[in-house]
C-alpha cells in the first residue's frame, strides 16, 4: 500500500480491524498492549535503560498509550508514510512524543539513534524488495545497546490467514513466515535473532494463555514476534 492508500483508510482503521478479529474474541487494543507488556520484558531482562523508541510503521497511534504506561518517561518517535494517519496519531497522545512522514524507502537520518525500535505488522505492507534496506537502516539507527523487536502476522495459522483475507486495507498483504523474515533480518546484518511465537488461545479460552510461555518456539501462534541486537 502507498501513502494515498493508508491515508484513505486512515479514519477506518480501527473499526475494519475490529471486524477482521472478531473471532479472536479480542479488541483491538488487546493486540497493542501485549506486544508492549512483552517488549518491557524483553528490556527488563537485558536490563536496557530506554530513553528513546521509534515506533516503525506507526499508524493511528494503538501503540502510544501502552507505550507511555510501560515506558513513561521514554520519549517516542512515530513514523509512518501516511501524513492522515500521523494527524489521528497527535489526536491519541503527543506529550514527549514526535511524528515524522518518511517516503517509504528512506528513513531519515536526522531521526538519530534509539535505545528500543520496534514494528508491529507492518512489513507485510511493504514490498519484498525493500525489506533488507530497510531492515538495515533501522539497524543503523539502533543505539549501542539497543535493540529491535519485529512483530507480524504468522502465515502458518489459519485464524491470522482468515483475518487477513477479510480485512480490507490487508488487501494488497503478502504475510512472510518468521523463518523468512529472520533471513532478511541476517541479510540486513542483525544478530543474536530470538524467534517467539505468540496468541494461542482466543479470547474464551483467555484462561489457557498462562501456557503460552511455554509454547512459544511452536511455529503456530497468530503472530510471531523476532528480537535482535544490532
Amino acid at each position: 500500500m502507498v501513502e494515498a492508500e493508508f491515508d484513505a483508510i486512515a479514519s477506518q482503521y480501527d473499526a475494519q480491524h475490529a471486524r477482521s478479529i472478531r473471532l479472536s474474541g479480542e479488541d483491538v487494543g488487546y493486540f497493542a498492549r501485549y506486544k508492549i507488556e512483552d517488549m518491557r520484558k524483553i528490556a527488563d531482562r537485558r536490563k536496557l535503560n530506554v530513553n528513546r523508541i521509534m515506533d516503525f510503521g506507526a499508524g493511528i497511534g494503538n501503540s502510544l498509550k501502552p507505550l507511555r504506561t510501560q515506558f513513561p518517561e521514554a520519549h517516542i518517535t512515530c513514523l509512518d508514510v501516511s501524513t492522515r494517519s500521523l494527524d489521528l496519531c497527535r489526536e491519541e497522545l503527543s506529550q514527549r512524543v514526535d511524528f515524522h512522514s518518511y517516503d517509504g524507502e528512506h528513513i531519515p537520518d536526522e531521526l538519530g539513534n534509539y535505545d528500543l525500535i520496534f514494528t508491529a505488522c507492518v512489513f507485510h505492507h511493504i514490498p519484498a524488495e525493500l525489506h533488507i534496506s530497510l531492515l538495515s537502516q533501522i539497524r543503523k539507527r539502533l543505539a549501542p545497546d539497543g535493540i529491535f523487536v519485529l512483530f507480524e502476522h504468522n502465515p502458518w495459522n489459519p485464524l491470522t490467514v482468515h483475518a487477513v483475507n477479510n480485512c480490507p486495507f490487508d488487501e494488497n498483504a503478502v504475510l512472510i513466515s518468521a523463518t523468512e523474515m529472520r533471513r532478511r533480518m541476517l541479510a540486513a546484518g542483525f544478530a543474536r535473532i530470538n524467534t517467539n511465537f505468540r496468541i494461542f488461545f482466543p479470547g474464551p479460552l483467555r484462561a489457557l494463555r498462562a501456557l503460552e510461555p511455554a509454547l512459544v518456539r511452536v511455529p503456530l501462534g497468530a503472530q510471531y514476534s523476532l528480537t535482535a541486537n544490532s
